[in-house]
């Protein structure tokens, strides 16, 4: 089928589903070792498995996805936004390339780059509240809120629209450049797993996933140090400012803890990132062909 044609004309909000369930899928696969990596980075000393363990006899099993409703009840809207800007964006960076054929890999770098620095604006918000949530019971926040909305409000009522944003800057530094990779990862990978699939959508669930995984994989370790500084900006609360920004907040975190503190918490993030997105990508291709194709999904069997 000609997929990318398609895709560019339809107009009937088809991406929003399919981006949806992308985003619903890797949330909820990927949510508990989310919740892990925000306490590593935010924390001194103790393995991932021994603040999970604190964590579940603590605080229960449910500790490991408090904070959820935050990003889950913006991910359709998010994720949509991610694939439309990035499939408008892919195209209008290299506009030499036919509309029959699938965006070149330039384009696909640049379109994913502007792409991940656009969604910042939305994402920041939802990572503040969701950070602080996460952090809430680990005896790290000095004040407690019963949901997101709740937190959300607080936020806004004692710190404002820059309380709302704190850590806005680093986002985006981290998500413009990751993105652009992550975009290209995943169109270079499912390519080179299936010659031939980025014309025709046809690859398999198993290219889906693999090239998914390695897409997520590669574009958290680009950027992880960005990503502890951004949880630390947005731990903090008026009362408990430690960090002036994004630079003072790198120099005091690698004096005080070394530079491996810049990677606390990156392996549990790894196998996160190749869960989540390797759902993230298969829930989307798959959502998308049933939506084009009425029902009839046209895809090869697994490898």
């Amino acid at each position: 089928m000609d997929f990318w044609p398609e895709f560019l004309a339809s107009s009937s909000g088809r991406e929003f589903v399919a981006g949806g369930f992308g985003g619903i899928a890797g949330i909820i696969s990927g949510y508990p070792l989310d919740t892990l990596r925000i306490r590593l980075q935010n924390s001194k000393n103790g393995s991932a498995f021994t603040i999970l363990r604190q964590m579940v006899s603590r605080e229960g099993p449910a500790s490991l996805y408090r904070g959820m409703g935050a990003p889950l009840a913006s991910v359709t809207f998010q994720n949509a936004m991610v694939f439309q800007t990035y499939a408008v964006l892919s195209r209008a960076f290299d506009s030499s390339v036919s509309a029959k054929d699938p965006p070149s890999y330039k384009g696909v770098a640049l379109g994913g780059t502007g792409t991940g620095a656009i969604q910042s604006l939305l994402i920041s918000p939802v990572e503040l509240t969701k950070v602080r949530l996460q952090l809430q019971n680990a005896g790290q926040m000095t004040e407690t809120a019963k949901g997101p909305l709740m937190l959300a409000k607080n936020i806004w009522r004692k710190e404002g629209l820059r309380g709302i944003y704190r850590g806005l800057g680093v986002t985006v530094m981290r998500d413009g450049p990751s993105h652009g990779l992550y975009f290209w990862t995943y169109e270079y990978m499912r390519e080179q797993l299936h010659p031939g699939c980025r014309k025709s959508g046809e690859e398999s669930l198993n290219t889906m996933l693999i090239a998914g995984g390695l897409a997520g994989v590669t574009s958290w370790i680009s950027c992880y140090p960005f990503d502890v500084v951004k949880t630390r900006l947005q731990a903090q609360t008026p009362s408990s400012i430690k960090y002036k920004g994004i630079i003072d907040c790198f120099k005091k975190s690698v004096n005080e803890e070394g530079y491996g503190v810049l990677w606390r918490g990156l392996g549990t993030t790894v196998a996160r990132a190749f869960l989540v997105n390797g759902a993230i990508f298969s829930a989307y291709e798959i959502s998308l062909r049933l939506l084009f194709n009425n029902g009839n999904i046209q895809m090869q069997e697994t490898l």
